[in-house]
């Protein structure tokens, strides 16, 4: 087996470290993969209600134009730049996520690889890699050629 055909070394566990570590580790990693996904989710409902609300205004806009202005700005007083939580705009609620929860997460996550794992990243996924894979098979090398 070349050297090409083995693991990164950047993903393999350190010396002595056993697979219920890494696979505890890869555990910690998943769950906050998770929360990554759900960040994401969080900023695209952030700009979602943006949208919406910019759409509103414009559809609001043309209503009034079209002779009833009086609908156009009850509806544009009542939800028009309203907080979607209370005293919150989307990207409040987003900043809040971000500095709390999610850094914190985050911190955990990083802070486990880096005494468990020397810092390495998807050392359990590698792991899971090397067994599935078919050794010596087109498409399935441990890692690019180049």
């Amino acid at each position: 087996m070349t050297s090409e055909d083995r693991a990164d070394p950047d993903h393999r566990p350190p010396g002595g470290v056993s697979d219920a570590v890494v696979e505890a580790v890869g555990g910690v990693t998943a769950a906050f993969e998770v929360i990554e996904h759900a960040r994401g989710m969080l900023y695209a409902f952030h700009r979602l209600v943006g949208r919406a609300d910019a759409e509103l205004a414009e559809a609001l806009g043309r209503l009034s134009e079209a002779g009833h202005p009086d609908v156009a700005d009850e509806l544009r007083a009542e939800v028009v730049g309203r907080n979607v939580i209370e005293g919150r705009w989307t990207f409040q609620v987003v900043e809040e996520f971000d500095d709390g929860y999610y850094r914190t997460f985050a911190d955990a996550e990083r802070r486990v690889r880096d005494t468990l794992l020397d810092g390495r990243r998807h050392v359990y996924e590698s792991e899971l890699k090397e067994r599935n894979r078919t050794h010596g098979r087109p498409g399935h090398e441990a890692r690019p050629t180049s």
